[in-house]
């Protein structure tokens, strides 16, 4: 572990370099093979910095969708479906913004306009939930329980006292997207599951394997989804959620949420919100959180063109629409730090990506 952090001390240099272009001036239309061989030499040595990470998948896309680059280490596979972990809140956030679009709830709907919550906690909006301002803890055990349902989860929270008032704090964790996806049940008369296949995975063509379970790495619990955390999905499932999210909604005949809707999920909403609970900032990365997604630039206020959503198992997706790419490292490592390990990789990976990428 004293070599990740090494390695992303390094890579804290590069994030905060913002948007800019690589200093490196590309070739001219150099061979493929050559294009991509930084990407795939710092891949290398990470791992072999940190050798517990060695089966991982990583791929990129170019703005025309287009799959430019993948290598497979240590025998995994990019359309191994596993564990993604907070890779998962990107894609529950897409379909909460998609009830949004569709005029079901609104991003300032309450929790006790729908649900019917009384005191301050009915006062927590769809938008201080998706931005982890809500108030709420952070956790609860019930979003954990498989015998549960969403529903009554939800009514269980309900009765936790808050830690502050919504828009106040910023809080990292499952409650929030557990309340907004029982928000979401309650607004459509559908439950959760229903609206993830309805709303996005159907119109993708994504298989019925890729949804949301209480247990996600044994594909347990169905009734209560871990919303936060709970998706299974392989790097090529996730390549197609990601060039929906990049391309703001519009990926072949999917027509999801909307560009306006998907811009804001790019802004931090509440910039002056203390940061209770962060794995950013206890990492030493300066990003902050937009709608169910972490930005990675210098003006999160006004929005980035780069986000994430790194999980714990350290599958890592992400997106940079100035660079004109987005990718992703599929990996499931139970144990250590999976979410350091494919950040750190993730950002010493992006200036090399933006050169190849503008090399073609």
């Amino acid at each position: 572990m004293h070599r990740l952090a090494v390695f992303a001390s390094v890579a804290l240099l590069a994030a905060c370099s913002g948007d800019r272009a690589s200093p490196v001036a590309p070739p001219v239309n150099p061979p493929a093979a050559a294009r991509w061989a930084a990407v795939d030499s710092v891949t290398q040595a990470m791992i072999a910095a940190n050798p517990s990470y060695n089966r991982l998948t990583v791929s990129v896309y170019d703005a025309a969708n287009e799959r430019v680059y993948e290598r497979s280490y240590g025998g995994f596979s990019p359309t191994q479906q596993v564990a993604i972990a907070s890779a998962s809140k990107w894609i529950a956030g897409v379909v909460l913004l998609d009830v949004v679009a569709r005029g079901e709830l609104s991003l300032t709907s309450t929790t006790g306009q729908v649900l019917g919550w009384t005191g301050q906690a009915g006062t927590i909006t769809l938008r201080h939930l998706l931005s982890f301002t809500s108030g709420l803890r952070e956790e609860a055990a019930c979003t954990l329980n498989a015998l549960s349902t969403l529903e009554a989860c939800v009514a269980s929270i309900a009765q936790q006292p808050m830690v502050a008032a919504p828009g106040t704090r910023y809080d990292y964790g499952s409650t929030h997207l557990h309340v907004a996806a029982r928000m979401a049940e309650v607004a459509t008369g559908r439950t959760w599951q229903q609206l993830v296949r309805e709303r996005l995975t159907d119109p993708l063509g994504l298989p019925t394997s890729v949804r949301f379970y209480t247990y996600p790495g044994q594909s347990l619990g169905l009734a209560n989804p871990l919303i936060a955390g709970g998706m299974r999905a392989s790097a090529h499932d996730y390549g197609t959620l990601l060039g929906l999210i990049f391309n703001r909604g519009r990926l072949g005949t999917a027509r999801v949420a909307t560009a306006e809707l998907f811009d804001e999920q790019a802004r931090e909403p509440y910039p002056a919100a203390v940061i209770g609970s962060s794995p950013a900032q206890s990492q030493g990365w300066a990003f902050r959180y937009g709608l169910a997604v972490w930005l990675q630039c210098s003006t999160p206020a006004t929005g980035c063109a780069s986000l994430s959503s790194p999980g714990a198992f350290g599958f890592t997706p992400w997106i940079n629409r100035s660079a004109g790419y987005y990718a992703t490292i599929a990996m499931e490592e139970v144990i250590g730090s999976g979410a350091a390990f494919g950040t750190a990789l993730a950002v010493l990976l992006d200036p090399h990506i933006r050169t190849a990428v503008a090399a073609r």
